[in-house]
């Protein structure tokens, strides 16, 4: 199980650094700019889709939620942004 999460936890440190990349990237569209906003504004929001008093369910809509938002908005990047996000820092 902690492998598990280990391998869950450098994926979504690898798409948060990409999302994060592509933000500061100049011609980054500004729908990404407002999908960013609305992942960050529902972790803050104090209402969530599941209560958080629900034992292990309600912060388990916020780990799965957000690093598939994350992926969401990261694969519907163009191309060419993509690829530059993606290569490696000089």
């Amino acid at each position: 199980m902690w492998k598990r999460l280990s391998v869950l936890w450098t994926v979504v440190r690898g798409d948060a650094r990409l999302l994060w990349r592509a933000l500061r990237h100049p011609q980054a569209p500004g729908w990404l700019k407002l999908g960013t906003l609305a992942m960050v504004a529902y972790v803050l929001w104090p209402m969530d889709l599941i209560a958080e008093f629900v034992p292990v369910l309600g912060v388990m809509d916020d780990v799965v939620l957000v690093p598939l938002a994350m992926r969401f908005l990261l694969d519907r990047l163009p191309a060419g942004l993509r690829a530059e996000i993606s290569r490696p820092a000089a």
